[in-house]
């Protein structure tokens, strides 16, 4: 006899809430049901004035292949990181003052939510028990108590340790000791875990970083993950499935160098990024004092521009006017945690060496994000053709400058060119508003 027709109305109802129930359960261990991060453009993009190339400018077919499904990380992470500043130099009292400034100067109010600590946090060995130990001398309390104080402001505090036996600091690692390391992790109230490479013992990184996922996902506990295998496996291929995001490069320095190469690489792997894990150039060295004003803005225009986690990697505490107006753009950090969640990359070069470029990815609105970066010694004009942002010649579009803060023009057509200062970089919204049909 068939199911359907022995139970009775309420029986059938709970059939189904049941199969439902299963239904959504096996999705959220099998990965969320992915949908294609341009399907609204797809649909109404070319009425609007964008053209039939779009898609292939702005590809996104790799993203959503067997996404981590632990909720967070709809948006890239943003907060801050001890290293960049600190290094080993750090203490219980500087992730204290930097939680209470981070509060008391707005920026977490825009989003700056993660306290991170980095390496050198632990003694130099287990105790007894196997288990990690703070150091005593730098973090007397404890990390549950610091969690605690982090917690109270509002805020999240993350921690770090290496898929190795050991980290980068020669304090312990956390091969082999995923589980335990986790559950710890979890009691202390932790809510991000970035996660090394070194002294792996030659073991790929597609084996060593999946058992601490599966160990953070045990705990019950959302914790972010964040995977930082310095893209040596190329982790986009792969990380999706495992973190909440993943190091595509070797570690930034505060170079001018170091940062555009870093983008660079970071943008080859552009299609593979989305909500749920996101591609990691490395921290934000804004306000560490190796670069001048206008190269920290390009770099935190690209960073943001690339969706990439936008941890911040100075002295909060000590923070300049120039470094301040930076990170707090909040029309730059909306651009960095739109909803529709598409990697921008780099759509046109030319000059010298390429270094006249324009960058641009697809916004949530039927919107463009472009930004005009000027890699060249000296100032130059930089032109943003339709063509190459996928839009049709004959589309009128409205202009807003996100870094002065107003609406350059109303009805670009075909183009769109400004002067760049030397290292410098524009950041604009494109709003399309009419489009005439052309001859097909």
């Amino acid at each position: 006899m068939r199911v359907g027709v022995a139970m009775s109305s309420m029986k059938k109802k709970r059939f189904v809430f049941a199969l439902v129930l299963c239904l959504i359960i096996d999705v959220g261990f099998a990965g969320r049901v992915v949908v294609p991060l341009l399907q609204s453009y797809e649909k109404a993009s070319y009425s609007r004035g964008f053209s039939r190339n779009f898609g292939k400018s702005f590809d996104t077919s790799n993203y959503g292949i067997l996404q981590l499904n632990n909720g967070l990380a709809s948006t890239p992470q943003m907060g801050w990181n001890s290293w960049n500043f600190f290094a080993c130099n750090i203490s219980e009292t500087i992730i204290k003052e930097t939680a209470d400034a981070l509060v008391s100067t707005g920026l977490a109010e825009l989003g700056y939510d993660h306290v991170n600590i980095d390496d050198c946090w632990s003694s130099p060995l287990r105790d007894l028990k196997g288990q990690l130990v703070p150091d005593t001398k730098t973090f007397p309390s404890g990390i549950k108590a610091l969690a605690d104080y982090v917690h109270g402001k509002g805020l999240k505090l993350g921690i770090y340790s290496d898929a190795g036996v050991f980290t980068c600091q020669v304090r312990p690692g956390s091969l082999f000791h995923e589980n335990d390391d986790a559950a710890l992790f979890a009691s202390w109230g932790v809510d991000y875990l970035k996660y090394d490479n070194c002294f792996n013992l030659g073991i790929e990184p597609k084996k060593r970083y999946p058992p601490m996922r599966d160990a953070l996902n045990e705990t019950g506990r959302s914790i972010f993950y964040s995977l930082c295998e310095w893209g040596v496996d190329d982790p986009a291929l792969w990380a999706g499935k495992v973190g909440n995001s993943w190091r595509t490069t070797g570690d930034i320095n505060d170079t001018w160098a170091s940062m555009t190469s870093i983008a660079d690489i970071n943008d080859k792997w552009a299609s593979y990024a989305g909500p749920g894990g996101w591609n990691d150039p490395d921290m934000l060295e804004v306000g560490n004092g190796g670069m001048s004003y206008q190269e920290y803005r390009a770099h935190f225009s690209i960073w943001a521009l690339m969706k990439a986690p936008l941890l911040i990697g100075c002295d909060v505490r000590n923070m300049t006017a120039e470094t301040f107006e930076i990170l707090s753009n909040k029309e730059v950090i909306a651009v960095n945690q739109d909803p529709l969640g598409v990697q921008g990359r780099k759509v046109y070069v030319s000059g010298t060496d390429n270094c006249l470029q324009v960058w641009a990815g697809p916004l949530s609105g039927h919107r463009l994000v472009v930004a005009l970066w000027n890699r060249c010694p000296k100032a130059e004009t930089i032109t943003a053709q339709w063509d190459a942002l996928g839009l049709e010649s004959s589309t009128k579009v409205s202009v807003r400058d996100l870094w002065q803060h107003k609406q350059v023009t109303g009805d670009a057509v075909s183009s769109f060119a400004a002067q760049v200062d030397a290292h410098d970089c524009q950041m604009y919204i494109f709003t399309p508003r009419t489009v005439t049909r052309s001859v097909i």
